[in-house]
């Protein structure tokens, strides 16, 4: 077996990816954020008296949060669900 299959196959390794994951998942939302509510605003400053540019950046900010939330705390509680999980198992067993 080669290294880079030991590497597939390692639990820890393969968690460590996971998370990575949603973390860039919710930095790239982040950027196209700010990129294309940055350019709504520039076009609403050139284009126009009625200023609208602040409802899609609140909308979508409210949806940019709710995905940060969801990011860091599933992240935080991965001890709290592996706690829960252990338990579980020994009531389990307890019960056999």
């Amino acid at each position: 077996m080669s290294d880079k299959d030991l590497q597939d196959t390692d639990p820890l390794l393969q968690r460590a990816r996971s998370r990575v994951n949603r973390k860039m998942g919710f930095y790239i939302h982040l950027l196209v954020f700010v990129l294309v509510n940055g350019g709504l605003y520039l076009v609403n400053q050139f284009t126009g008296q009625v200023r609208w540019s602040h409802f899609p950046l609140m909308g979508w900010g409210l949806g940019l949060l709710i995905h940060g939330i969801v990011t860091f705390i599933s992240l935080g509680g991965e001890g709290w669900r592996d706690r829960m999980v252990e338990a579980e198992h020994e009531r389990l067993k307890r019960r056999q």
